[in-house]
């Protein structure tokens, strides 16, 4: 079960609450654009009087925001809509919404489902929340927001951010690619990009704000600009972005390898600000599967583009997203994955086992992949990725990184952590002189599969 957003708010404590003020609270499921569309649904509660609170006892509106990439993740999500029911019952004023990829999904079925559901909000009506609630205190009814395509680029919204170092950046929406076993481009639409002039205003303000580092999103950063003529592509975005002279870092997610070209690597070799960290998801390394799972390129392909990437910018951490058990993987098809794993040596991969996605190509395929099969696979190559991950970070020992203090460790409150350039996660006894959000030099004394360990260098 996720648990509710943190949001860059101050939480009052139960003995100090007024019980006149009508509190919310938020459950997100899935993917970073959708915790930003819970950062937008909380700032336009936050907007109307709402304020944000951790319990669910003490919550007058309940929002949860959904994910539907996988049909597991859909079924513990409607378990955590049956387990509202009660609170429904006991608080016969409480608004529960659902909104996100589900909703834009299953529209008007979550009622059928779940009558004590109040409100459905699709992924193109995220801007829309305000007038839903209106119209549902008018009616005292269900109320259904849910557009099959966006009918135009949502506007900008009041938002409430997570945290208070590192924000997200929404520079496009949708994607047009298609891949057999996803269903995005069905629940979020065509690729639609935002003007740049906003772009790099919203990311100039959160720099005054106090923010550090941010981190564009999109489903497929790489189309930024080719739904239009008027901005440029990503390149001449990451250009416009890297003066921006309010932030220290810039991210991005996520890239298809396909779309990544020449001026994209040439423009972060020489830029200032843009991390030095390519997340490349490549799905697998069959050349067979790839052709299955509609990703319009070769293994020959994706290994150009890495020797590119390396012989640019060497010193760049490239991580990468494989599906296991795909239909139609059979043991030679996945030692072809297994050993292209060997080969690239990745800094670090994510990896998911194939779950059928009802409404995608994929799911109607024959020759489904048994789970047992797949569990196996699945651990053979988590198993040669941490020996490649735990080489790579060994080569950090006795090294210094910089890094951006964005905290405790969740596991230590007298370890601090922050993050380098290349996205690798490092930890370090807590001096006292640190500052969340100021650069600290560590010296690398450990290093473990997916951290690395050191002491702050006075």
């Amino acid at each position: 079960m996720s648990k509710p957003d943190q949001y860059n708010v101050e939480v009052t404590s139960n003995d100090m609450k007024d019980s006149n003020v009508k509190y919310f609270t938020t459950y997100t499921y899935g993917c970073q654009m959708n915790h930003h569309d819970s950062e937008r649904l909380a700032g336009q509660l936050k907007s109307i009087g709402y304020e944000y609170t951790e319990s669910l006892e003490e919550a007058s509106f309940i929002l949860i925001n959904t994910c539907c990439v996988r049909e597991s993740a859909e079924k513990k999500i409607y378990g955590k809509i049956g387990e509202l029911k009660n609170l429904k019952v006991s608080n016969p004023n409480l608004i529960i919404a659902i909104a996100g990829c589900m909703a834009q999904k299953d529209k008007e079925k979550i009622f059928k489902k779940a009558p004590h559901i109040d409100l459905i909000i699709g992924t193109h009506n995220v801007h829309q929340l305000v007038e839903v609630i209106k119209e549902f205190e008018e009616s005292k009814d269900h109320v259904l927001a849910v557009w099959d395509q966006a009918e135009r680029l949502a506007p900008d919204v009041p938002t409430i951010r997570r945290g208070k170092i590192s924000a997200w950046v929404p520079i496009m929406y949708g994607c047009n690619n298609f891949c057999t076993y996803c269903i995005v481009p069905y629940v979020r639409g065509r690729e639609r990009s935002r003007p740049l002039p906003d772009i790099i205003e919203e990311i100039h303000q959160l720099g005054l704000d106090g923010f550090k580092e941010i981190t564009l999103l999109g489903q497929n950063v790489n189309s930024y600009g080719n739904d239009t003529n008027e901005y440029g592509d990503f390149a001449d975005l990451l250009k416009a972005v890297d003066q921006v002279e309010t932030i220290e870092r810039v991210r991005y997610m996520t890239s298809h390898p396909r779309d990544i070209n020449d001026k994209v690597i040439d423009t972060i070799l020489n830029s200032k600000k843009i991390c030095d960290h390519f997340h490349l998801p490549v799905q697998s390394g069959s050349d067979t599967i790839l052709k299955m799972m509609n990703r319009g390129y070769t293994t020959d392909y994706y290994r150009e583009l890495v020797r590119k990437i390396r012989k640019a910018i060497p010193h760049a951490s490239l991580t990468t997203d494989i599906i296991v058990g795909f239909p139609g993987e059979t043991d030679e098809l996945f030692q072809e994955t297994l050993e292209f794993l060997k080969e690239i040596r990745f800094d670090a991969s994510y990896t998911f086992l194939y779950s059928k996605r009802s409404g995608t190509p994929a799911a109607a395929m024959a020759d489904q992949v048994p789970l047992a099969v797949k569990k196996e696979r699945l651990q053979k190559l988590m198993d040669v990725q941490n020996d490649i991950s735990l080489e790579i970070n060994q080569q950090f020992t006795d090294t210094a990184v910089t890094v951006i203090v964005e905290g405790p460790s969740q596991r230590d409150e007298n370890r601090l952590m922050g993050r380098t350039t290349t996205n690798k996660i490092v930890l370090w006894d807590k001096q006292g002189t640190e500052e969340v959000g100021q650069l600290a030099n560590i010296k690398i004394t450990t290093a473990q599969t997916w951290i690395l360990k050191g002491d702050l260098i006075d």
